[in-house]
C-alpha cells in the first residue's frame, strides 16, 4: 500500500498496533488521541486515508465527518466503533464514512479495506441530511459477526431504490428491520405501508394501498402466505406503481427460493422482490449477542421507570444456553417477566429457570425438518453466511469460528446427558478425557455435576 494513513483513537494499544501493521505495509501514518490534532492534519492536507473512533475524549468522531467532507471532499474516513449497535452503522453510513467496522475488529479486514480506500480514491457524495427526530437507540442490537455485517448491508440499501427481500425466523426483527430502512431512507416523510394477504384479496386492493403509500414504501408482509391470485397482483403492482412510485419490501420466515423450486412461489415475484436480500440471524446464530441484549431490555426498563434488576452469572448462562424458538420477541418477553416477578435486584438462576419451563419446546440447532441431514443444514448456513458479505469475502479464521460453533453446543449438551461426568462425556463423544478437559477449558463450558435420572 502506498499513501498516508491519519489515525485517531484514545486506546493507545489500537494506535500502537495500526501503527505497526500501516507501516509494515508501506504506509506512512500519523497517529493521535485527539480529534483536534485529526482535524487539524485534515485541514493541513495531510493524510489519503481516515481511520477514526466514534467516541474520543475531546468529541465524536460520527460528528466530524461533516466537517472532514467540507474541508477534504473525497477524502475516505473508515470508522470504527465499540458501540456495537445498527445506529451507528446508520450514522456512520448517513455522515458518508467510507466504511465502517466494530470492534473488535479483524486487523487484517482493515487492512484490506484501507488499501482498498487508497487504491480507489473515491469521491464519496454527501446524502442529504434530515432534521427530523432520530431515536438515540434501536433494539437490533448485537456485536456479532453475522450482526455487523447486517448492519452495513442495511446502511448500504436504504438510500436506494432497489426491493429489498428480509428473510428470517419469526421474532428475528424483519419488519422492524425493514421499517428502520424507511425511516432512514430518502423516503423517510413518506408513509410506510404494511400490506397483509388481506389487504390485496380484493380488485380493488392495489389501488388503496397505493393512495395509502403516496410514494413511500410498501412492504408484503409473510409474502410466502400470499395464494397464486393475490402474488399475481403483487407482480402487476411492482409492474405499474401508478403516479407515485413506491418502494418496494417483503419479508418471509421461509426460503423463498426453495417455495419457487417447489412451485409454490412465482418466480417473476421473486425475482422482482429480490433486489437486495436480507438474512436476520437467530438467536441460535448469534448465541454472544444474548448477554448484551439482555442487558438492553433490563436498561431499557429501567428507563421506564422500571426496578432495577440484575442477571446473577448462572441466570445469564442459563439463557445463553436456550435455544430461543421465538428469538427476539421471546427472550425480551422472558426478561420483561423476570423485572416484574424476581424477589430481589439479582435475578436468581432459579427464576430464569420458572421462566424457562413456560417457554416453548426448543427447536433443533440446525433447523430444517426431520428428514434433513446435519451436512445439508450446516451447508444452508454457511452458503448464506458468504452471501451476506456479497462480493467480499468473510474476515479469516472461519474454520476455527464454524468449529467452535459446532463443539460448544455439542459437549454442553454431551456433558448434561451425561450429568456432568466427564469420564462419561469423554466414552460418549469419543475423545480422550484430557482433550475434552482441554475443550471445556478454551470453550470456557461451565460443568455442573448432578445425578442424571435415566
Amino acid at each position: 500500500m502506498d499513501g498516508t494513513v491519519l489515525v485517531a483513537d484514545d486506546d493507545r494499544t489500537i494506535r500502537t498496533v495500526l501503527t505497526q501493521a500501516l507501516t509494515r505495509a508501506g504506509c506512512k501514518v500519523h497517529a493521535t488521541s485527539s480529534l483536534t490534532t485529526l482535524m487539524r492534519w485534515v485541514g493541513e492536507g495531510k493524510g489519503d486515508v481516515v481511520i477514526t473512533d466514534v467516541a474520543m475524549p475531546d468529541g465524536n468522531g460520527l460528528e466530524m465527518l461533516p466537517k472532514i467532507s467540507e474541508d477534504r471532499p473525497g477524502l475516505p474516513v473508515i470508522v470504527i466503533s465499540a458501540q456495537n449497535t445498527i445506529m451507528t452503522a446508520i450514522q456512520a453510513a448517513e455522515a458518508d464514512a467510507y466504511d465502517y467496522l466494530p470492534k473488535p475488529f479483524d486487523l487484517p479486514d482493515l487492512m484490506k479495506r484501507t488499501g482498498k480506500a487508497l487504491s480507489q480514491k473515491r469521491t464519496i457524495v454527501q446524502a442529504a441530511s434530515t432534521e427530523s427526530e432520530r431515536p438515540d437507540e434501536l433494539p437490533l442490537v448485537g456485536r456479532t459477526p453475522v450482526m455487523q455485517q447486517l448492519y452495513r448491508v442495511v446502511a448500504r440499501v436504504m438510500n436506494t431504490d432497489l426491493p429489498v427481500l428480509i428473510s428470517g425466523e419469526s421474532g428475528t426483527g424483519k419488519s422492524l428491520i425493514a421499517k428502520e430502512i424507511h425511516d432512514f431512507s430518502d423516503r423517510r416523510n413518506l408513509p410506510f405501508i404494511t400490506v397483509t394477504k388481506a389487504d390485496i384479496s380484493d380488485i380493488e386492493g392495489p389501488a388503496r394501498i397505493f393512495a395509502r403509500a403516496k410514494g413511500g414504501t410498501i412492504l408484503f408482509d409473510e409474502v410466502s402466505d400470499f395464494d397464486d391470485e393475490d402474488q399475481a397482483r403483487l407482480v402487476r403492482m411492482i409492474d405499474n406503481p401508478m403516479e407515485h412510485s413506491p418502494r418496494f419490501m417483503a419479508t418471509s420466515q421461509q426460503d423463498l427460493m426453495s417455495l419457487v423450486e417447489k412451485g409454490e412461489v412465482r418466480q417473476d415475484l421473486f425475482y422482482r422482490l429480490n433486489g437486495a436480500g436480507l438474512h436476520v440471524p437467530s438467536l441460535r446464530e448469534r448465541v454472544d449477542d444474548i448477554p448484551l441484549l439482555i442487558e438492553h431490555f433490563l436498561g431499557r426498563s429501567e428507563r421506564d421507570g422500571g426496578p432495577l434488576r440484575v442477571f446473577s452469572e448462572e441466570a445469564r448462562e442459563l439463557f445463553r444456553a436456550y435455544s430461543w424458538p421465538g428469538n427476539v420477541r421471546q427472550l425480551e418477553n422472558a426478561v420483561r417477566r423476570l423485572i416484574l416477578t424476581a424477589r430481589g435486584e439479582e435475578i436468581s438462576r432459579s427464576e430464569a429457570e420458572s421462566v424457562l419451563g413456560t417457554q416453548p419446546e426448543a427447536v433443533p440447532l440446525f433447523g430444517g425438518g426431520e428428514s434433513e441431514k446435519l451436512s445439508g443444514a450446516v451447508e444452508r448456513h454457511l452458503k448464506r453466511y458468504f452471501d451476506l458479505h456479497g462480493n467480499i469475502l468473510p474476515p479469516p479464521g472461519l474454520y476455527g469460528r464454524i468449529l467452535r460453533e459446532i463443539e460448544l453446543p455439542l459437549i454442553e449438551i454431551a456433558l448434561d446427558a451425561t450429568g456432568g461426568n466427564q469420564a462419561k462425556c469423554a466414552d460418549l463423544l469419543g475423545i480422550n478425557r484430557n482433550t475434552l478437559r482441554k475443550k471445556i477449558t478454551d470453550l470456557d463450558i461451565h460443568v455442573t455435576r448432578r445425578r442424571k435420572l435415566m
